[in-house]
């Protein structure tokens, strides 16, 4: 018998919660970023550190700039606490500004805002063409 030696991939993806504009003078390092986006998700260190398979004395020592979580642990911590403050400290460190930058999209999203826009333009026209046509009859009309 073998035994299954993958593990099932069931890290819980919280809701994005946006970070004000105001709140991103807090977010000058790694450590904040991380302390912040850990005190914004209203779930305890413990609960965080389980869920993004860290010991919770590292998640503690790394919100004190006292040490580095494995980059697979950092992106499960922005998807456990629902905050993205350690991407936004590196763009801001690096003098980006974070509400330019837009996510990649995906095949079926692309299609999607395509088909929104045409759709739009198709209305815009029909209204274009409802407006000659109200005014051809008004004009028609003794």
């Amino acid at each position: 018998m073998t035994a299954v030696a993958n593990e099932l991939n069931l890290r819980i993806r919280r809701p994005l919660r946006a970070i004000p504009e105001s709140d991103f003078y807090k977010l000058t390092s790694e450590a904040a970023a991380l302390k912040y986006a850990c005190e914004n998700s209203g779930l305890q260190d413990k609960s965080i550190a389980i869920e993004i398979g860290a010991d919770a004395a590292v998640l503690s020592k790394a919100k004190a700039a006292q040490a580095r979580l494995q980059e697979s642990q950092l992106d499960s911590l922005m998807d456990t606490t629902g905050s993205e403050a350690p991407l936004y400290a590196w763009l801001l460190r690096r003098g980006y500004d974070p509400r330019s930058l837009r996510r990649i999209e995906t095949e079926v999203e692309r299609e999607n805002r395509e088909l929104r826009e045409q759709l739009i333009a198709e209305r815009q026209a029909r209204d274009v063409e409802r407006e000659i046509e109200r005014r051809l009859f008004k004009e028609l009309r003794p």
